[in-house]
């Protein structure tokens, strides 16, 4: 199997400036309504689901990971591949493998890695499925059970960990949702059907839900496309910031074009008048597989570069990466030129750390309009983001009531990445809340966050912080998906999409940012329970838009369904929020009458049937 190292980094942007803790993201979420079980037969708050968390940064002993009691300790097991103690779980030769609360406890957290003893992992668990400990900082499925994986950045090693929760899973005989806050550019094969996404298809297949974050570059112009007519472009490319990080290399920069059509491309270095001071050569993607190390030279100063090259990828694309060291003097400008004879073409501008990891973006900026291009913020999620199976999220602001009874926040938050994928598809799939999440924090942590509140637990203190950015709302939405497999564990993967997909909440926010940056909606917990709670397991959700009209809602004594012409053999049930049914009518053409007299005052699910089109409503009767 082809092997491809690639860069990750936590996709993260901390902000400490107007506080939209879980105890607002949860109610903005309509997920309080649904683990206090209003109006559903039970309350749902991810028991017999297990969440793995793929990440780094994890504080074993965190009290958020018992259950509210204190008394149930819920990570069943992590896979540290850094810890050389071993042993390696079963079938893997490498890391080592923490089993139950004893061992776990004892380990502490997991060993130093590519981010030293960081905090994310933690941070991102606890949203997912922390208790809270006594706080008001619960997660969104506090009864789920947690596996932990801290993994190596390459591929091999990602697709490792599915399988290694997808066969711990199996043995507890229960429901798994995999967790990524987490994204490259260059990882897999740039439309996501690569090794990494043919194993989360394959996994996705035998039920495994996964949930991603979609990226945290919508506001830097770090893409660079193009529509290749016989004709050469030129790019001026900034080196990301380093964020404070002393692993700090310099811009990789990852490229493809549409499936067949080769390109040439070359690093320029220029003065401030634009004329070159010193160029490779051009390396051209129809020449074969390469990868080499050179340099360039100006003066008394090397500039380092890394040239890798596939000519053809699993999706038949050219494939390439250009990773510069950087190194600057006053007055230079790094340049891309790229030319050929066809084709879309497609890159982006990421920073490079000497870990292996890094992927914030940094633009390309054009000079002359008729010879030069600048970069955007399209087409800005990257890997796994951009696997056709997974569900990518978008990060919002909460939306709360202030203290005079009007609501704030609601918008997309600008850090949040922009679709489409490069091959057209809508990603992301659905926002939720990211900006500003506060949430347990790793207390063996290199690097300290600022706090908002800080308790103590068997003689040791545990911080809560806030962070933003779509590794928050990817774990938010990873939490609801537990929901809903608890409520109906039959919802196949894809299913369970479509219900976050079709009851997500639509506002002037969604309306005025469209698909690109929401993608369908923001998440809608409770809607999406009722979606999943009377949808069977079998049929398929047809359309986003409702065929059939059911009016008056609230009601009183008598409903009315308008159908359309084209309806064949449909049917109208009505259930309890108990899921007892209490009718079954065949719909005829026109207007159908549904009778209301013998239902007491109350919540109701009507569900219409035609074919493979299901349409659930909620009605409330109300005299």
């Amino acid at each position: 199997m082809k092997k491809i190292f690639f860069v990750i980094s936590l996709i993260i942007s901390v902000m400490y400036v107007n506080a939209q803790d879980l105890y607002r993201a949860r109610p903005d979420g309509n997920v309080d309504s649904v683990y206090l079980g209003i109006n559903l037969p039970e309350a749902f708050q991810g028991d017999s689901v297990i969440i793995g968390v793929t990440d780094w940064g994890f504080d074993y002993t965190h009290p958020t990971f018992y259950d509210t009691s204190m008394t149930r300790y819920r990570v069943l097991r992590a896979w540290d591949q850094f810890r050389t103690a071993g042993p390696a779980p079963e079938g893997f030769d490498y890391g080592t493998e923490l089993v139950g609360r004893e061992q776990l406890l004892a380990a502490q957290c997991d060993t130093s890695n590519i981010y030293g003893h960081h905090y994310h992992g933690t941070h991102v668990a606890g949203i997912a499925a922390g208790s809270g400990a006594g706080t008001s900082y619960r997660g969104v499925a506090p009864n789920a059970e947690l596996l932990f994986c801290s993994f190596r950045p390459d591929e091999q090693s990602a697709i490792d960990a599915f399988q290694w929760m997808y066969d711990v899973a199996q043995q507890e005989h229960k429901r798994l949702v995999i967790n990524m806050s987490w994204g490259i550019y260059w990882m897999d094969n740039l439309v996501g059907t690569g090794i990494v996404g043919q194993k989360m298809q394959e996994l996705s297949d035998l039920g495994v839900v996964f949930v991603t974050s979609g990226g945290n570059n919508g506001d830097e112009n770090f893409h660079l496309g193009h529509s290749f007519d016989n004709d050469t472009i030129r790019s001026h490319f900034y080196f990301p910031s380093a964020n404070g990080s002393p692993y700090y290399y310099g811009s990789s920069i990852s490229m493809t074009s549409s499936p067949g059509q080769s390109f040439s491309f070359c690093l320029n270095v220029r003065g401030s008048n634009m004329g070159i001071l010193t160029q490779s050569p051009f390396y051209h993607t129809e020449a074969g597989n390469l990868n080499e190390e050179s340099y360039l030279v100006i003066g008394e100063d090397t500039i380092p570069y890394i040239v890798e090259v596939i000519a053809s990828n699993e999706a038949g694309r050219p494939q390439a990466r250009l990773r510069v060291k950087k190194v600057m003097r006053t007055g230079w400008r790094f340049c891309l030129t790229v030319a050929a004879a066809g084709g879309d073409f497609h890159a982006w501008n990421l920073a490079e750390l000497t870990t292996g990891v890094g992927n914030w973006g940094g633009r390309f900026q054009g000079y002359s309009p008729a010879t030069w291009t600048g970069g955007d913020v399209s087409y800005g999620c990257g890997a796994p983001a951009i696997v056709p199976c997974a569900i990518t999220v978008a990060a919002h602001q909460s939306r709360y009531a202030t203290s005079d009874s009007t609501y704030a926040g609601g918008a997309i938050c600008s850090f949040s990445s922009v679709g489409p994928t490069i091959d057209g598809r809508d990603k992301p799939d659905i926002s939720a809340p990211g900006y500003e999440v506060c949430s347990a924090l790793n207390s063996y942590a290199d690097e300290s966050v600022s706090s908002v509140q800080s308790i103590e637990y068997n003689g040791r203190t545990y911080k809560f912080g806030r962070l933003s950015g779509t590794s928050m709302s990817s774990p938010f939405t990873a939490g609801v998906a537990a929901l809903l497999l608890q409520a109906n564990p039959t919802l196949t993967p894809e299913e369970l999409k479509r219900c976050l997909i079709f009851t997500a909440t639509h506002d002037e926010f969604t309306e005025a940012s469209g698909m690109t940056r929401f993608g369908h909606g923001k998440v809608n917990a409770y809607q999406a329970i009722l979606a999943a709670l009377y949808h069977s397991g079998t049929q398929e959700f047809e359309s986003s838009s409702n065929q059939f009209t059911v009016f008056p809602n609230p009601a009183s004594d008598v409903i009315f369904i308008s159908t359309p012409n084209s309806t064949g053999k449909a049917e109208v049930t009505l259930y309890d929020l108990n899921g007892r049914l209490l009718q079954r009518n065949s719909l005829h053409q026109g207007v159908t009458q549904l009778d209301l007299n013998n239902c007491p005052n109350g919540c109701y699910i009507l569900r219409i049937t035609n074919g493979d089109f299901v349409q659930t409503e909620k009605i409330i009767k109300a005299k």
